[in-house]
């Protein structure tokens, strides 16, 4: 099958049918699944090594994600950068993407700020998270945060009860699960090296399960 252009507007219900996560990228960039690709710059679909052990699931892209078209480049992907190096994993060795695609997000002067997606658009994207993982069939799917653990586990998993422990799915054997690096920068300067120490020993599990 070849690849989608932005001429041909797709929604998520194609990606059992296509075969390759370059096919799947395409497909995303030209979803009208939901409304938040009329005000998006970019869609983004998730990057990274196309046979890698580790998938990492955020919640969606932020402004200089949609600018870029690449996933976790932004504040929050430079801290998980980090995290991975003191947790000891590769960061070339990774998978990263979003359960949404596309940027939501609200007007304030002439920025961009970050909205939380909603349920419609979370589940107008679980074709193409569910195309990644097919695709990509890694063996650790890492949940960064609430809508990401939404996607994946469904709305009865909460991630401060269960950051840190291991759930299997349908889609993945091993996925984990912890909190969104965005969720360090917000918290208070004085509280942030406790939680990044925290993230770190959340995903040094990883490690214990490959």
């Amino acid at each position: 099958m070849p690849p989608t252009t932005k001429s041909q507007p797709t929604d998520p219900s194609i990606a059992p049918e296509l075969d390759s996560l370059e096919q799947l990228a395409a497909a995303i960039d030209a979803c009208h699944g939901c409304p938040l690709w009329e005000r998006a710059t970019h869609a983004v679909p998730g990057a990274g090594p196309a046979h890698g052990k580790l998938m990492f699931v955020g919640e969606q892209p932020g402004d200089q994600e949609d600018l870029a078209g690449v996933p976790f480049v932004g504040p929050a992907g430079k801290l998980l950068d980090k995290a991975l190096v003191e947790a000891g994993i590769a960061r070339d060795e990774v998978f990263v993407t979003n359960a949404v695609k596309h940027f939501s997000w609200t007007p304030r002067g002439t920025r961009r700020l970050h909205k939380t997606p909603t349920e419609r658009e979370i589940t107008a994207c679980m074709g193409w998270l569910e195309g990644e993982i097919r695709l990509l069939r890694p063996a650790v799917v890492v949940c960064l945060g609430a809508t990401a653990v939404r996607a994946v586990l469904g709305p009865g998993v909460k991630v401060l009860v269960n950051r840190g422990r291991f759930f299997k799915t349908d889609l993945a054997a091993r996925v984990l699960i912890t909190v969104h690096p965005s969720s360090i920068l917000r918290g208070a300067p004085e509280d942030r090296e406790r939680a990044f120490a925290q993230f770190v020993q959340d995903l040094a599990h990883i490690k214990e399960a490959l």
